[in-house]
């Protein structure tokens, strides 16, 4: 059973919300202000968070705030529910990391669709998070530089710590390529030009991730520009200090390698994507798994936002919506609302 933090200052507003969400097969935790739910979330860590805004003691924005600084609850999925209802009131909830913003009065489907779609993403990307996580070569610690972990830890202990706020830029092309980074938290894209000026972006990094490797011998500008997505902690080596790593750990430089190897490779793969279609295929496969994580059956609707939608998939929201669109005329899928439907679930497979 999900377990749902309800930060709410107002009594009948809170029982009776949480009421709605047993009866949903939830389980709820109560906090009466910002403060007492603070502390609520550090040591219950429940699967996502509702919360009003205006309270005493430590408003709603205080609190995501809190909550996204500490390294335990800062992935937890945070909803805000006010009777706030300016257009200035929900872009500051959402650009300080809040997941979604619903206005009071709210009815029942929208809330619990609104959990679904959140508690799914999060699903999702714990996922990933773990299949990468088995892709590490597990060892014995040593002394020595022996692997990219031990190269990594390295960089904890010996690089300069950066911060950088969302759209911030890291470095630009044709900048000198002094560091490499290690991302400690946040979403780094790295991007160029075409010819006509449209920005083309060659990768994503995320956490734990090593960027801005050009070359160890030569000195090379960086060959594109880097740009933090969201607000983001990074460690700095410089690019001397690395090489004599390197020259004196010769499997760190062969693993090095492999991950350049197959950097390369992606971007190959993302071209061959771009050329064929490839938001179509994100968007089925995003489908397919918003469908495996709410157990849903194919013919059933499922509720879901398009920017949720459009973040796991990795394309813009715009686009998506396109995507959607095609969907709908081929007879794939069937759109109400936030409500999808799946028609012909092997099409989509097919596109997949």
């Amino acid at each position: 059973m999900k377990k749902i933090l309800l930060i709410e200052d107002d009594l009948i507003l809170r029982e009776n919300t949480s009421e709605l969400l047993e009866l949903a097969n939830y389980e709820v935790i109560n906090a009466p202000n910002g403060k007492i739910g603070v502390e609520v979330a550090k040591v219950a860590l429940p699967d996502i968070i509702v919360c009003d805004i205006m309270m005493p003691e430590l408003d709603g924005y205080g609190v995501l705030q809190a909550l996204h600084t500490n390294e335990s609850t800062h992935h937890i999925p945070f909803i805000f529910l006010s009777a706030k209802t300016e257009r200035k009131d929900v872009r500051k909830g959402m650009d300080l990391g809040a997941d979604d913003y619903i206005t009071k009065p709210f009815n029942e489907d929208e809330l619990i669709s609104a959990i679904e779609s959140r508690l799914a993403k999060a699903a999702i990307l714990k996922d990933l998070r773990e299949k990468k996580e088995e892709k590490k070569v597990v060892i014995e610690e040593k002394e020595s530089i022996r692997n990219l972990n031990d190269l990594k830890n390295y960089f904890d202990d010996n690089g300069e710590i950066f911060h950088f706020a969302k759209n911030q830029i890291i470095y630009q092309e044709g900048n000198n390529s002094n560091y490499i980074y290690l991302i400690i938290s946040g979403l780094i894209k790295c991007h160029k030009l075409d010819e006509q000026g449209k920005q083309l972006t060659t990768a994503l990094y995320k956490e734990d991730d090593l960027f801005g490797y050009t070359s160890f011998t030569q000195n090379l500008s960086y060959q594109e520009s880097a740009t933090a997505i969201k607000d983001s902690e990074l460690v700095g080596l410089s690019k001397k200090a690395l090489t004599n790593v390197l020259n004196k750990n010769h499997q760190v430089t062969l693993e090095l390698i492999e991950l350049l190897t197959e950097d390369l490779a992606v971007v190959k793969n993302q071209l061959l994507q771009m050329a064929y279609s490839s938001v179509s295929k994100k968007t089925a496969n995003t489908i397919l798994k918003f469908v495996e994580k709410l157990n849903s059956k194919p013919e059933e609707q499922i509720r879901i936002s398009r920017n949720d939608l459009a973040s796991v998939a990795g394309i813009a929201t715009e686009t998506l919506i396109r995507t959607l669109s095609n969907f709908k005329k081929q007879n794939i899928i069937e759109i109400e609302g936030r409500n999808i439907r799946i028609l012909d679930l092997e099409k989509l497979k097919d596109i997949y």
